[in-house]
């Protein structure tokens, strides 16, 4: 069985804003660091640095040559997209006065640019990065959050809960990246290596002691966890996702089963499972110790029963530390499992049931996330990042759940350009479990609208549910409003947190919380 509300499309789903891109750029070149020597970053690298060049000095790391400035090491990395040898002419423009590549130096490299091939470019810049910033990992302990659905629930469960106890921390995942000095744009779910270093380096300097982050199938392939230890590293479901990355779902598996596998720093000291899910069941024994958690199971972590309401959660949760009393005000049967969660990382953190009771108690929302929209109107309105089927599914009996007497109105759509085999899968668990499915727009990108709608009604049409269509996802959410009856739960599922939408016209600010909101009001609702 999988659960969760789905809490990341991971970093392919988004791309960077012009704002979000200036402030990472500024983020990754303030706080300059002492100049290290070139060889000494290459420490742990099967990497020969020439001898001639070994003590030349080097004041910053890039791995986007625009991010290149006077005196740093260039890593030309080969991307799903681009190819980081391609843009060597502009990184040595910018300044870089050494290449990191896996191929060999050109004929046409300058004399005074010095050249270190390595066979693993993206293991070498995690550690390289590492060593850059006095491996500041080792003064921290990590917590990281891998599976397709719970994780940005799940991590800003654990951040709560670590908070409370006093202890200054780091949190990164799909909405934001945030260490004591502030918070910052996330482009990825999970930063590159080199970002990631860097914010541990802050978290450090500040006195933090602690970091918390979502670890992506995307991140874990592509090794920007390269070289961390984990104290707890918590699996919570493994559904249908990243099909166009991952080719094979035993793919997708496998990149999630990395994380417990360890990353070069060796295995987490505890895994914390979903002994509910298939697969979180085939990850007993990695780590140094595994403590599972389900519901009504057998698992180390376990509730007997909870109360579900449109408040919030109460339920005791039963532990190998003892008793947690949990009062929360995030909903759903599937956020029982999120709590279990972060309750067991929590605890193999060291941190106290006390400090963990609090931390539940102080997370209001999740960005996104089952968040309600009110007005005032006599129907309730859910805005939610669900975007798998999974997820989906899920989200809707959860409203059920919640709300057996009214109707369901789901309004979704898919995103262009990526997995088109979920779509018809999508239609069909809306059509199964709707009472009425308002077909729009989520980020079509490049792609045809209509298209993307046509290939969701194949699944849709295997039911007998009902449908509308508006591409318009702005006309769409008022189109829901007027279908409402009071009492019914309009979903509005797929953005949660976004607030842009990319069309093939080019991105712009969209954010379904407000359109909820504007359209409400548009209708004569609005609380004095």
């Amino acid at each position: 069985m999988t659960t969760g509300l789905s809490d990341t499309r991971e970093e392919e789903r988004r791309e960077i804003t012009p704002q979000a891109a200036d402030s990472r750029d500024t983020l990754l070149t303030t706080n300059s660091k002492l100049p290290k020597a070139l060889r000494a970053l290459f420490d742990g690298v099967p990497a020969t640095v020439p001898a001639a060049v070994a003590q030349l000095e080097i004041r910053q790391i890039a791995c986007d040559s625009r991010k290149a400035a006077p005196q740093s090491l260039f890593f030309a990395l080969h991307g799903a997209k681009a190819d980081g040898n391609t843009f060597l002419k502009d990184a040595i423009a910018n300044g870089a006065i050494a290449i990191v590549s896996e191929d060999r130096a050109p004929g046409w490299l300058p004399a005074d640019v010095a050249w270190v091939q390595v066979s693993e470019p993206r293991k070498a810049l995690a550690i390289a990065a590492a060593n850059f910033y006095g491996h500041p990992a080792a003064s921290l302990r990590l917590a990281a959050v891998t599976g397709t659905n719970g994780k940005t629930t799940t991590t800003s469960l654990l951040d709560a809960m670590v908070k409370a106890s006093g202890a200054k921390t780091g949190l990164f995942g799909t909405i934001a990246y945030h260490t004591p000095r502030g918070e910052y744009p996330a482009p990825n779910t999970t930063p590159e290596s080199l970002d990631l270093q860097r914010f541990f380096a802050e978290i450090r300097d500040e006195g933090g002691e602690f970091a918390v982050l979502e670890a992506s199938s995307h991140a874990l392939s592509m090794e920007r966890l390269w070289g961390c230890h984990f104290a707890a590293a918590v699996f919570t479901n493994l559904t249908r996702e990243h099909m166009d990355y991952h080719k094979t779902f035993e793919d997708y598996f496998a990149a999630k089963r990395r994380l417990f596998e360890g990353l070069g720093a060796g295995a987490p000291d505890v895994a914390i499972v979903n002994s509910d899910d298939a697969y979180g069941k085939q990850l007993g024994g990695l780590a140094r110790r595994t403590v599972t958690y389900g519901i009504d199971s057998t698992a180390d972590i376990t509730t007997k029963k909870f109360q579900l309401s449109f408040e919030g959660l109460t339920f005791a949760a039963q532990t190998p530390n003892g008793k947690v009393q949990v009062n929360s005000r995030l909903v759903g049967r599937i956020n029982v499992y999120n709590i279990l969660a972060a309750i067991g990382a929590a605890q193999a953190l060291g941190i106290a049931n006390t400090a963990i009771e609090t931390g539940l108690q102080n997370l209001a929302s999740v960005s996104g996330r089952f968040q309600r929209i009110d007005e005032g109107q006599p129907f309730f309105v859910i805005v939610d990042y669900a975007h798998t089927d999974d997820a989906l599914e899920n989200l809707i009996r959860t409203a059920r759940e919640l709300n057996a007497k009214g109707r369901i109105i789901t309004l979704f759509g898919c995103g262009g350009g990526k997995d088109r085999t979920k779509r018809p899968v999508m239609g069909e668990v809306t059509g199964r479990l709707s009472d009425l499915t308002i077909l729009s727009s989520d980020n079509p990108r490049s792609e045809d609208p209509l298209k993307i709608i046509s290939d969701i009604i194949v699944g849709l049409q295997k039911t007998s549910g009902k449908y509308l269509i508006e591409p318009d996802r702005g006309k769409a959410i008022g189109l829901a409003m007027d279908e409402a009856r009071a009492g019914d739960i309009i979903l509005l599922a797929g953005k949660g947190h976004e607030d842009y939408q990319i069309l093939a016209s080019g991105t712009l600010h969209f954010d379904d919380r407000e359109m909820a909101r504007a359209a409400l009001r548009a209708r004569g609702y609005q609380h004095a």
